[in-house]
């Protein structure tokens, strides 16, 4: 068995992978829990220097691991060498910042000393996505290794360059031997690392079934996870709003990496005051995307990442329409090779409407009309979801009175959805639970332990 790279700007097969059998599983995970006490006993600081070889490693080849990503899961070349770039970041962040997050917290008791110390758990297995094949798997792993966690990868099964490399880049960095680890094995395999006893936590970045079936193994084994899962971010239009600047920040929110991300802007809920204007300008600019080659910097809209996926959207789409949506633009697949889709607005679409209560994970955009502000709030409350959203508003104070009562993980305003490794990041509802990046996301897959001494 082995894991097949298809080029989704061509269909081609580009390479194939092997896959472990079980005997090469055991052997990996024995590894890895082999190394994890004498990583655990290493100081911070030399846990910390490595992670800033990490990230150097990781600059040094930009052009290398973008093409791979570009190669494996269509990504424009550009945004794939920004993502690289953003690895590195969040490496040195956590880096520099380790110490100070994980610092012993004193606190008054009736102990002569007492204080809260963040240990690590063990060995944390990482679950991760296709769409942002590197970043997604460095902002969970450059934490956890700093903490003195051991970390093992299952990558998704289109991007095995990508899972290899990310090995790579520890072992070029120097990190001792089995710190890290990709697991190369199918989805039918997880559950039984989950519940393996040399494994302490799990986090999991994928869709919501994926994120039930984890979560209950994680939950009957008894072992911490962290999920972030889909999200139909809203972004609120309300009349006041600056609409040259939000419909530029509209069209890179919702089709930047081909609109397949969690916290991509895809419910675009409208005021009727300003809904037609809105409307007009933001076909304008998605008709202005030029769909081809990603490792043409000139293209701004690549393929999907798999023809499967592309033909999924299609139906999702298909269905609104026939319940009553007007296809504004696109709504179609581009004929020919490749998994390319046009990029598209679903205007009108109202409860009972698939894309209205499903995530679009895809350049689809849909425009959902508000009576008003209230109404507005309203409607992104009702959604499953509650990962990101966004307001849109000269009044700043009207804006973070919204973002205040958005049932989300984070709302911004003014500014598109994006993640930092400054600040928390992560989900609520069928959007997940736990954080991600910042002081918290490191403390996740820690042991707050009390210290207390007479």
């Amino acid at each position: 068995m082995s894991f097949e790279v298809i080029n989704p700007a061509t269909g081609e097969k580009v390479t194939e992978i092997p896959a472990w059998d079980s005997k090469q599983l055991e052997s990996g995970l024995a590894a890895v829990a082999a190394a994890s006490p004498g990583w655990r006993n290493t100081p911070m600081t030399e846990r910390c220097a490595l992670m800033h070889k990490a990230a150097e490693v990781i600059r040094a080849n930009k052009e290398k691991y973008a093409a791979i990503i570009t190669q494996e899961m269509g990504k424009l070349i550009n945004d794939a060498r920004a993502e690289v770039e953003k690895c590195a970041t969040v490496c040195d962040f956590y880096a520099d910042n380790g110490p100070q997050f994980l610092a012993d917290e004193e606190i008054e008791s009736d102990a002569g000393k007492s204080y809260v110390a963040y240990l690590p758990l063990g060995t944390v297995l990482a679950v991760m996505p296709w769409n942002f094949p590197l970043w997604q798997v460095f902002r969970f792993a450059a934490p956890a290794l700093v903490a003195g966690n051991t970390g093992v990868l299952k990558h998704a099964s289109n991007v095995p360059q990508c899972a290899l490399l990310i090995e790579d880049v520890f072992k070029q960095a120097g990190f001792p031997e089995n710190v890290f680890r990709s697991l190369m094995i199918r989805a039918s395999q997880v559950k039984a690392v989950i519940e393996d006893p040399r494994v302490h936590a799990v986090t999991l970045t994928g869709s919501e079934p994926a994120g039930r079936q984890v979560a209950a193994t994680a939950g009957n084994s008894l072992k911490k996870s962290v999920l972030e899962l889909g999200g139909s971010d809203a972004f609120i239009v309300l009349e006041d709003a600056d609409l040259d600047l939000t419909v530029q920040n509209a069209l890179v929110s919702r089709y930047l990496n081909t609109g397949q991300s969690c916290i991509a802007a895809k419910r675009f809920i409208v005021v009727d005051a300003i809904v037609e204007d809105f409307v007009v300008r933001f076909k304008a600019g998605v008709e202005a995307l030029k769909t081809g080659d990603p490792m043409d910097e000139s293209t701004t809209l690549a393929p999907m990442a798999r023809e499967d996926l592309r033909d999924e959207l299609h139906v999702q789409v298909k269905d609104t329409l026939a319940a009553g949506a007007i296809a504004a633009t696109g709504c179609e697949p581009v004929g020919g090779p490749g998994a390319f889709y046009k990029a598209s607005i679903l205007d009108g679409v109202e409860p009972g409407m698939r894309a209205y209560h499903e995530e679009l994970f895809g350049p689809v955009a849909i425009v959902i009309h508000a009576r008003d502000e209230e109404d507005a709030l309203r409607i992104a409350n009702d959604s499953p979801y509650g990962l990101g959203g966004s307001v849109w508003t000269q009044d700043s104070a009207r804006g973070e009175r919204l973002a205040r009562q958005m049932e989300s993980g984070c709302t911004f305003v003014n500014g598109m959805v994006k993640s930092d490794a400054r600040l928390p990041f992560g989900g609520i509802k069928n959007s997940g639970y736990g954080r991600e990046l910042s002081k918290h996301g490191i403390r996740e897959f820690t042991n707050a332990k009390t210290i207390w001494i007479k």
